[in-house]
């Protein structure tokens, strides 16, 4: 038994020796340790705060580092402890610390994963991007820009434009089962291809559309009898090494025909994964069957794709801090809502989380993160919303936990999970929570919402492991690559050629407080880009000595700091190239003898050059001057004494 095995079980039993004395009541809050840290370089330490409970016992705190299969050594802490100085540690490291609570009829955990300065990622991997092909001529534009903004964040993109689903779940004929088993299989083969071609380096699937939803287990975990039965597990298609079967699960008793799974239906029998089984970080954005909605599914996937895009460019915000609706309270004897109440004080410190009701506060204000539980339904979680409230509001906030009845089985219609990220402007995100408890501390560092999907997955006694942790159920609704924290990125990238056989690159400064810049170059759009310079560039412009067909990016980079510490994060890469095709054509403007030479790209269709001599009012009037066009730029030149002259370039 490991040291945290010990203390764990005695925090356990010092909770139930208390209940039996019928200590008084308490709230989902005391299930959580709220902690969160502030860092210093000089004299590094990690100090953790966390709010005082007059009712604890004692704590006991483990530090790890974040890929430890297992806690280090238990150090018991006083119970009025509120605070614990982390002096063994260095800048740029970081460090995963949990904190055990005991108290006379409970027991409370919280997590954190600190860092001091933590390095920059740069790359992270490959994500096997599968795409429902009904939907690629639509979208084409929006799927493309998808592609590119994965690239722009450090991604290797794999993508499969695959048969939408075509085997309806609630079909029970045994003459659909073969067709059910070969289009999920069809779907992992090439996930599996991806994966063999590159283990170390392929990290996550991202499914969008109506890809084929793999089934799996005989389980309620909302505890319904008529709902046992096989429940959506996409975690099948990031399991690369359980042997999947379909031979000895017979349960045909389901309320709901798409539960039922009898042997050979194309059902699968797990209802658990081993330990570490997931090895990819999945996520789904499918907006099949949501007639609730007015807007037809292809209009629903677009506007995923748009509000995505604008997150992450910046484009819409939301305040860092997390909103809390809980109408569960301790009622079903668990604390359903501590797993937001911990993971909120990671990200946000102890003092910025709210109760709060989810459709009135989130109509005014802006939460990063949301917790919300309630009785349920598929289309429901009562005090929280419905999918009707979500087709006819927009709550402003990006990443969701909700918890209740039913709808967690997430693949029925006007689902409420699916309805969440279904929404117009802000939520990306949403994950059934509660049972069990999902582990996001890690996002406060800078890391993806797929790693801990995955982790959650695959946690089996590590974190808080509650009912039905370790279930195939578990599975995330929106894109398993978003991270938390947004950066600026700078805009108008411009590359030309200067007179020395190379290129000038120059850019816009980010708006935000960032400490400098790097540069990639590849030879297209897809990559792998390979950074050009050495240390931060402080400048907007950077000058490649060699004239070559290949693509630039630029991105911002920022010290983070939030509620884990601080690490460098960089904002999305915006490309360039020297025929302007990315993005709106930049005007380059350079002084000549009585007046300037203009350039901007050739492949600027509906673009034209206009000029005025103020801005107050402006005059704007097309510039008639003869355009010259060589490799890849228009130029003009325009001359003029006396006065100031402003330029720009119009679009269509």
């Amino acid at each position: 038994m490991t040291s945290w095995d010990m203390a764990r079980l005695a925090v356990i039993c010092g909770a139930l020796l208390g209940a039996a004395r019928n200590a008084p009541a308490v709230s989902a809050t005391d299930y959580a340790v709220r902690v969160s840290a502030t860092v210093q370089t000089d004299l590094p330490q990690v100090r953790l705060s966390w709010p005082a409970d007059p009712n604890a016992t004692g704590y006991v705190l483990f530090r790890k580092l974040r890929d430890d299969a297992s806690w280090g050594t238990a150090r018991p802490l006083a119970s009025d402890a509120t605070n614990y100085v982390d002096t063994n540690v260095v800048v740029g490291g970081a460090y995963e610390y949990r904190i055990a609570k005991s108290a006379t009829s409970y027991y409370g955990e919280g997590y954190l994963y600190s860092g001091i300065e933590s390095p920059l990622v740069e790359s992270r991997g490959k994500v096997v991007l599968l795409v429902d092909n009904t939907q690629s001529a639509s979208l084409a534009d929006e799927l493309t820009r998808l592609e590119q903004d994965l690239v722009g964040d450090g991604w290797i993109v794999m993508r499969h434009d695959v048969a939408r689903m075509a085997v309806d779940p609630a079909n029970t004929s045994p003459t659909v089962w073969a067709a059910r088993s070969n289009e999920l299989a069809n779907v992992k083969a090439l996930i599996t291809a991806d994966y063999n071609a590159d283990p170390a380096n392929t990290k996550a699937v991202f499914v969008f559309g109506h890809v084929p939803v793999p089934y799996a287990g005989n389980l309620a975990p909302d505890g319904h009898i008529d709902h046992v039965g096989a429940w959506p597990a996409d975690g099948f298609y990031g399991s690369m090494n359980l042997p999947w079967t379909d031979s000895f699960v017979d349960d045909p008793l389901a309320s709901s025909p798409r539960n039922r799974n009898v042997p050979g239906d194309g059902k699968l029998d797990q209802s658990y994964w081993p330990y570490a089984e997931v090895t990819l970080a999945v996520g789904r954005v499918d907006m099949a069957n949501l007639p609730a909605f007015p807007q037809s599914e292809t209009e629903l996937l677009r506007r995923y794709l748009n509000k995505e895009h604008n997150f992450r460019h910046k484009l819409i915000t939301a305040e860092r801090r997390g909103l809390i609706d809980d109408h569960l309270g301790l009622s079903t004897g668990e604390a359903l809502a501590a797993g937001g109440w911990r993971n909120f004080a990671a990200f946000f410190g102890a003092t910025n989380t709210v109760a709060g009701d989810w459709l009135t506060t989130l109509s005014t204000q802006s939460y990063l993160w949301g917790y919300g539980c309630g009785g349920g339904t598929y289309t429901s979680c009562s005090g929280v919303g419905s999918t009707a409230d979500f087709a006819a509001n927009d709550p402003k906030v990006i990443f969701t936990m909700l918890f209740g009845s039913y709808f967690g089985d997430w693949d029925s219609q006007n689902n409420l999970l699916r309805a969440a990220i279904a929404t117009t402007n802000h939520t990306l995100t949403s994950v059934w929570s509660g049972r069990p408890h999902w582990i996001f501390h890690h996002m406060g560092l800078g890391e993806t919402i797929g790693f801990s999907t995955r982790l959650t997955q695959n946690n089996t006694d590590n974190y808080d492991f509650n009912d039905f942790a370790g279930s195939v159920h578990l599975g995330l609704m929106g894109n398993p690559t978003l991270r938390m924290h947004i950066v600026a990125p700078p805009t108008a990238f411009g590359v030309t050629k200067n007179g020395s056989g190379g290129v000038v690159l120059s850019w816009s400064a980010s708006p935000e407080e960032v400490i400098g810049y790097h540069v990639y170059r590849a030879p297209t759009v897809t990559g792998p880009f390979t950074r050009l310079n050495g240390g931060l560039l402080t400048s907007t412009t950077y000058t490649d000595p060699v004239v070559s067909t290949n693509v630039y990016m630029v991105r911002a980079v920022k010290l983070e700091v939030s509620g884990s510490g601080s690490y460098y994060n960089a904002s999305q890469g915006i490309f360039q190239d020297l025929a302007g095709s990315f993005g709106p054509p930049v005007l380059n403007i350079s002084s000549v003898n009585g007046g300037v030479t203009l350039t901007w790209p050739a492949n600027s269709p509906g673009y034209h050059l206009e000029a005025t001599a103020a801005f107050s009012p402006a005059n704007w009037s097309s510039v008639t001057n003869a355009v010259q066009t060589s490799d890849g730029l228009n130029t003009a030149v325009v001359n003029f004494s006396g006065s100031n002259q402003f330029f720009r370039l119009r679009g269509p």
